[in-house]
């Protein structure tokens, strides 16, 4: 897979500048499918109101998605143990992210790598937020770029922006855990889900083998694994919004 999908020479941002990635909205059910996504994440903020939400609910949602990822990162950690604080150290690695991922909202918008490097930070691996190469870091810069020049939906950028940290593994440690992060930030800084309400994380670890799957034919299935990523993505996503505290 290259580092980030190439653009066609006729895709335009309203800016008039070319738009890395819509060319991606061009794929077979990938529109039809995000936009599905969409309407339920919507129906769910609207029908079990948003306006009426909780920091409480929200501090639920990062917890389950902390232990969601954990879980897809090996953890064997329960829920109830990360919800007390005595999860192993992939678990309290995942909470301590979860803790502060909502102050990265605003630096995700205006540098996309800060706020990678700082998800990985809080991690406590080794290298806080430094590449493992100039190749990972050229790769990194490059994503960044995309972020920033990007109007496509939001669900499908944050589908690639995971998928493409994960392959790019830029990081010492724990790269996983920053992916499924940077998912959920993408979710939130692009409006989808401003309380982070929805757990996509726990939508990945519900298909987990089509999960694990997937993400290793983005990494060497060309175009055809993008594609398929991003058909998983969708439905991931959805199930994500079933785990959401507002659905009890």
């Amino acid at each position: 897979m290259s580092p980030v999908p190439p653009e066609p020479p006729s895709s335009r941002t309203a800016t008039g500048s070319p738009d890395p990635l819509e060319w991606l909205t061009g794929l077979e059910g990938v529109p039809s499918g995000f936009a599905s996504t969409r309407d339920g994440i919507d129906a769910l903020l609207r029908d079990r109101g948003l306006r009426r939400s909780t920091p409480a609910q929200t501090a639920e949602s990062l917890l389950r998605g902390a232990h969601a990822s954990a879980a897809l990162a090996g953890s064997t950690s329960t829920l109830e143990e990360v919800r007390d604080g005595t999860g192993d150290d992939v678990a309290a690695a995942a909470v301590r992210v979860s803790t502060e991922l909502l102050s990265l909202v605003p630096v995700l918008g205006q540098a996309p790598l800060q706020a990678l490097a700082r998800v990985h930070a809080l991690t406590g691996a080794p290298d806080p937020g430094r590449p493992v190469s100039p190749e990972a870091a050229e790769r990194l810069r490059s994503l960044g770029r995309t972020v920033l020049a990007t109007r496509v939906p939001a669900l499908l950028l944050a589908a690639l922006v995971h998928a493409e940290v994960v392959s790019a593994a830029p990081f010492s440690a724990h790269n996983g855990l920053v992916a499924r992060a940077a998912e959920r930030l993408v979710l939130v800084a692009r409006g989808v889900d401003p309380a982070s309400l929805v757990v996509p994380e726990a939508g990945h670890l519900a298909l987990r083998a089509e999960y694990e799957s997937n993400l290793r034919g983005y990494a060497t299935g060309g175009r055809s694994g993008l594609h398929a990523w991003l058909l998983y993505a969708a439905e991931a996503q959805a199930r994500g919004a079933e785990s959401s505290p507002l659905r009890g």
